[in-house]
């Protein structure tokens, strides 16, 4: 057999070095050429992104409508949690703050009903505060009301506050945790990237009302509305409605000490005490009337007629 022949080594050329300068090539994908993102010599500023995640639940022994306006509020916001029933004691506020870290949210709202009458609201910050305690009064939940209006579940609400929020200091700090609760983070998970009703806080006798709209805009080809045409959309009320009475706002999460205090509130055990004390008094005037009467029937006798005995025979 013949031998193989030894080839020799070529000098294999030096790969050359890309020039540093040079402009990088654009890459190729399936919907075209992809050109290459700038480069930022300058580092970046971190974008702030709301991650708002709001924890609602309830104590226990709560009536069936308080029940249901807190499931309205769940349905209202798709930011929320909903968790378990809470026992309501002196300790409940180190057991929701753990349930708020454990479900990794940032707010909570805690309806605790007491002697399956007077329903409370907490709404605090967590960790840190502060928080906010209000006795709810006019609940009226969406299977009461069977309103017209509708919107889509999970879309993002228009806040909308009356001008009483600026006058004074506890306004304002309840308008900012009002916001940060029930205003939908941007790009939220769970919501829709549309704005069709709103939510109304407004302040009247000290007391917050709650208003839910729905924004309705007619579709005909002929009553289109232009951008900007405000004139013919119009507001319809979709549900639940109910007002807030502030009692105390503390400086941390669920106590802490107090940054005001409320002079007009007046606790329910107090009006029912009132009531039956009103009550009470309204049967002991009957009383005194009744024996009044008597006392004046013995001192005034009627004097015995002429014919009284006429019948007697």
């Amino acid at each position: 057999m013949g031998k193989k022949r030894k080839h020799s080594e070529a000098n294999v050329p030096e790969p050359t070095k890309k020039d540093s300068d040079a402009p990088e090539r654009p890459k190729r994908t399936l919907l075209g050429w992809k050109d290459p993102a700038p480069a930022d010599t300058k580092e970046s500023s971190p974008i702030f992104r709301n991650k708002e995640k709001v924890l609602i639940t309830c104590s226990r022994r709560i009536s069936y409508r308080y029940r249901h306006l807190m499931l309205s509020v769940v349905s209202l916001l798709p930011h929320a949690k909903k968790d378990n029933k809470v026992e309501s004691k002196e300790s409940k506020g180190a057991t929701l703050n753990e349930l708020v870290e454990l479900k990794n949210c940032s707010s909570c709202l805690f309806f605790e009903c007491r002697k399956q009458k007077d329903l409370y609201i907490w709404m605090a910050k967590c960790p840190n505060g502060p928080s906010v305690k209000f006795l709810v009064n006019a609940v009226h939940t969406m299977e009461e009301l069977k309103l017209t209006g509708n919107h889509l579940k999970g879309s993002r609400p228009i806040l909308t506050f009356s001008a009483n929020f600026d006058k004074d200091l506890h306004w304002k700090l309840l308008k900012e945790m009002i916001t940060q609760i029930f205003g939908t983070p941007k790009e939220q998970r769970k919501s829709k990237p549309y704005y069709d009703h709103v939510f109304a806080f407004s302040i009247v006798d000290d007391h917050i009302w709650f208003r839910n709209y729905q924004i309705s805009v007619p579709h005909n080809e002929s009553d289109k509305v232009d951008r900007g045409g405000l004139d013919k959309i119009t507001l319809v009320e979709v549900g639940p409605r109910f007002c807030l009475n502030p009692i105390k706002i503390f400086g941390g999460s669920f106590g802490g000490p107090t940054l005001y205090e409320n002079p007009f509130y007046v606790s329910p055990n107090q009006i029912r005490a009132l009531e039956k004390k009103n009550k009470a008094g309204k049967y002991a005037r009957k009383v005194k009337a009744k024996t009044r009467r008597k006392r004046h029937e013995l001192e005034n006798p009627l004097e015995v007629g002429e014919f009284a005995d006429m019948w007697k025979e």
